[in-house]
């Protein structure tokens, strides 16, 4: 009985920093799309969605070798090493995703593609609740918290995409196919956090998840762009006389992964159906960005702004909602129940698995004396950055760059306050 009591308690705390996750996630993946603005200079969405996916491979290793080093990395994936192809499954999707965003982002506009793919958060608290017992147990007051606060962002979302397009000049064909590719994008990112919860309700580590998941990205997005971007020559020719603004899109795909790393750890620590919803504030991170940063919405109307800033605050509302729906005993109970069948199913000690629910398990890579791979792989990611951000010029696209570094100290509080937060809770477990 104590120790039901001691993990509910555990539990409950932890709801306090996935909701902080939920949130800095938000900020990171709203900035992180800003660059892939740069579609509108002439590059291919092939083109556009590779660089960035090269950036986000980058990052995808040298983030969690710097965090907790190569060696727990694979003894953490060794260890479950029947999650090793679900990680590959889900940045497969992601690739894809990714792809039909830059093509909703050329169509529609950055302001209005971002609402119709946050749709993704209903999809994923429908496989949360189907596949990994969410919201089980939560009880009318919680569930309707959840639930209202998720459909809340979403009305919201809409509101602002409703206002965005009323002041976007385009043909309806092109706007009809970004529509398309934004609900495409929704629909395979909330399936993408299937695998997960499967693979944090067994117990893996967020950061060796995304060294595994970068391999399913960069061999999709490869093999798509090379299928559809006319072959491999065509497409190195067109990223080589674009170098000048590679590095861009590059660093949106690094500050991505930053932003999906939060996502991850909200995933793991809330779950789908809270976890997606909040990082899916993003939409107002976005439309910074968009109307802030590219004048998207400079000759908008007095009443365009008033029901902008409805639309936003029914996301903040909507965030307000879950951040307050810490899970009852009985659906904690549930999600127990959820890791007891992933452990029977697959050989996994239990009380293991829910210890690294709860952040428990920190081990003792910070004892080990790191092995030279890892400052290699640092070293190479520190030296791709300085070959292409010698060859960068200033984007062809008007921006207002006072606003830009506004918006890029909030990207950098966000990091350090999350980041501190998961270090001093989990030690990054």
């Amino acid at each position: 009985m104590a120790n039901t009591v001691s993990r509910h308690t555990q539990a409950t705390s932890m709801h306090g920093l996935g909701v902080a996750c939920g949130l800095a996630a938000g900020v990171w993946l709203g900035g992180a799309e800003a660059p892939t603005k740069l579609v509108n200079a002439g590059l291919s969405p092939f083109a556009i969605s590779l660089a960035m996916v090269l950036g986000v491979f980058v990052a995808r290793w040298t983030l969690p070798t710097l965090l907790k080093g190569t060696d727990y990395v694979f003894r953490d994936l060794f260890a479950k090493p029947h999650l090793i192809v679900w990680a590959v499954l889900a940045g497969s999707l992601w690739a894809v995703a990714n792809t039909l965003t830059v093509f909703a982002i050329r169509d529609v506009g950055l302001a209005i593609a971002f609402p119709l793919w946050n749709t993704n958060s209903l999809i994923g608290i429908f496989w949360g609740w189907l596949l990994f017992q969410e919201m089980r147990g939560a009880g009318f007051r919680i569930g309707s918290r959840v639930l209202g606060g998720a459909l809340a962002i979403v009305a919201g979302a809409i509101l602002l995409a409703f206002v965005t397009v009323q002041h976007t000049d385009m043909q309806h064909a092109r706007a009809v196919h970004g529509i398309l590719a934004a609900l495409g994008a929704s629909l395979l990112w909330g399936t993408m956090y299937v695998p997960y919860r499967k693979a944090y309700l067994s117990g893996m580590n967020p950061l060796s998840f995304v060294t595994v998941f970068t391999i399913g990205e960069l061999g999709s997005m490869g093999l798509l762009a090379v299928m559809f971007g006319g072959g491999v020559a065509p497409l190195h020719a067109e990223l080589m006389a674009a170098r000048h603004v590679v590095f861009w899109i590059f660093l949106g795909g690094f500050c991505w992964v930053i932003g999906d790393l939060f996502q991850q750890y909200a995933t793991k620590y809330v779950g789908i159906g809270r976890g997606i919803p909040l990082s899916n504030t993003n939409q107002l991170w976005g439309l910074a960005w968009g109307a802030l940063v590219f004048g998207e919405l400079a000759h908008v109307s007095d009443a365009s702004r008033g029901m902008i800033l409805t639309g936003s605050l029914l996301m903040i509302v909507g965030a307000v909602f879950i951040s307050t729906a810490a899970a009852p005993a009985r659906e904690q109970q549930s999600g127990r129940d959820a890791i007891s069948r992933e452990c029977e199913k697959y050989g996994l000690r239990f009380e293991d698995c829910v210890a690294a629910q709860l952040g428990s398990i920190h081990g003792d890579e910070e004892k080990r004396r790191r092995p030279w791979w890892d400052y290699a792989i640092v070293a190479c990611a520190v030296a791709v950055f300085l070959w292409l951000g010698l060859q960068v010029k200033a984007p062809p696209l008007e921006m207002n760059f006072a606003w830009v570094s506004v918006l890029c100290v909030v990207l950098v509080f966000a990091a350090i306050g999350c980041g501190w937060l998961l270090w001093k809770r989990t030690r990054f477990s």
